[in-house]
């Protein structure tokens, strides 16, 4: 059984854990070099420990929208795809490379203008706690 889920990896404008924020146009670059089949959904950010597929990345009004599948190919896999059908886990966190920043706020905060999108993760503490997954469905896989 695949899991889909979508949600959103990033929100723009707002301040992250690590004093991040990712403004409109930051993905843009990196989604039009690798589309959604170029960046990995993995478990808490662990390369070993890929789930599933992205299948949609856009950037909209609101920040990064993600649409995917979480597949049924490891015990880890249906691992993460019953803690996120349960409700367990529903954080999203991004995994990038910083290629155009600014300081904003007295230097305080790294305000992101472009990145090099690698992987989202499904986590269960996102550094944007707003970064969540906002829909989950199942469906069977035909044998």
């Amino acid at each position: 059984m695949s899991v889909h889920i979508e949600g959103y990896a990033s929100r723009f404008g707002l301040r992250d854990l690590n004093d991040d924020v990712v403004v409109p146009g930051a993905f843009r670059d990196s989604l039009m070099q690798s589309g959604p089949g170029g960046v990995r959904m993995l478990y808490q950010h662990q390369v070993k420990s890929p789930v599933g597929v992205w299948d949609e990345m856009v950037e909209d009004a609101v920040g990064l929208f993600v649409r995917g599948r979480i597949l049924d190919v490891s015990p880890e896999a249906r691992m993460v795809g019953a803690l996120v059908r349960t409700g367990v886990v529903d954080g999203l966190s991004i995994g990038f490379r910083a290629v155009k920043s600014r300081a904003s706020d007295g230097g305080r905060l790294r305000v992101l203008t472009a990145v090099e999108l690698w992987e989202v993760s499904i986590v269960t503490f996102p550094m944007l706690p707003s970064a969540r997954i906002t829909r989950v469905w199942a469906e069977a896989v035909a044998a």
